[in-house]
């Protein structure tokens, strides 16, 4: 069960609060983004807002002033005095906006992925119909485990997060079915060279390295799939990206 720390849900029209309502599985989208230290910070935050409009267009939920009103009720909703570790998500549906704050967990080395035969509706959006994949979050400790979405023997995503796979040396990504979140386009432009191919779950034992990266788990070594027995082989390019993510959060700015 999720502890918030604040959730609040308003009205569009007229952003008076009402009930709260977290809005998984409706007709809407949603983005999570990591907020931390006091005075706050947000990673990533204008392209966090710049993906969410934009995915609001596509589902055709961009009202009038939308953008302009999220970021009121963000600003109004952050503490100045408060210092923060935690996944600021916010979730737009026809009817209504919901803004809440959950504790961030860090990601332990000894991880662990479970795969599940599961596509995601319409993976190219960041959209709400998550409840299949939060049923199965729910029953885990989601600092030391996720599950893997598999769809005709392919491996496509995590619950959480894009999937890199590394071998001699190469990074690799699955091309489709897929969302390609922000995390993943600013590895993408660090590392220079992601090569998408279709990833078979029979493959992956010729991984030495498999990683997950997203707004809620930063970065993730994967250290076991225990349905198929496979084992991190090595710790390389998780060292690399972590380097990366690092000096990021130490370049961003203040929230205001």
């Amino acid at each position: 069960m999720v502890t918030y720390l604040l959730k609040k849900s308003y009205q569009h029209k007229t952003l008076k609060e009402i009930n709260f309502n977290d809005l998984w599985g409706d007709n809407g989208v949603f983005t999570t983004m990591w907020i931390f230290g006091k005075p706050a910070k947000i990673l990533f935050f204008k392209k966090h807002i710049k993906n969410l409009i934009k995915s609001l267009k596509i589902y055709k939920l961009n009202k009038p002033n939308i953008e302009k009103n999220i970021l009121k009720l963000i600003k109004l909703n952050i503490n100045k005095n408060k210092s923060y570790n935690h996944l600021l998500r916010v979730a737009v549906n026809k009817r209504m906006l919901s803004i809440s704050l959950r504790k961030r967990l860090t990601p332990k080395l000894k991880f662990n992925l479970k795969l599940v035969n599961y596509k995601r509706i319409d993976p190219k959006v960041k959209n709400l119909k998550y409840k299949f994949i939060l049923k199965h979050l729910s029953k885990m400790d989601n600092s030391s485990s996720d599950i893997g979405l598999c769809s005709n023997k392919k491996i496509l995503e995590s619950g959480t997060s894009n999937i890199l796979f590394i071998k001699n040396d190469k990074i690799y990504s699955p091309k489709n079915n897929i969302y390609k979140g922000i995390n993943y386009n600013f590895f993408k432009k660090k590392l220079g060279n992601i090569v998408n191919k279709d990833i078979l779950v029979n493959s992956l034992n010729t991984y030495d390295e498999i990683i997950l990266i997203g707004s809620g788990k930063g970065i993730a070594s994967i250290q076991t799939i225990n349905n198929i027995k496979w084992k991190r082989k090595s710790l390389k390019f998780y060292k690399i990206l972590l380097n990366f993510y690092k000096k990021e959060i130490l370049m961003c700015p203040l929230y205001k």
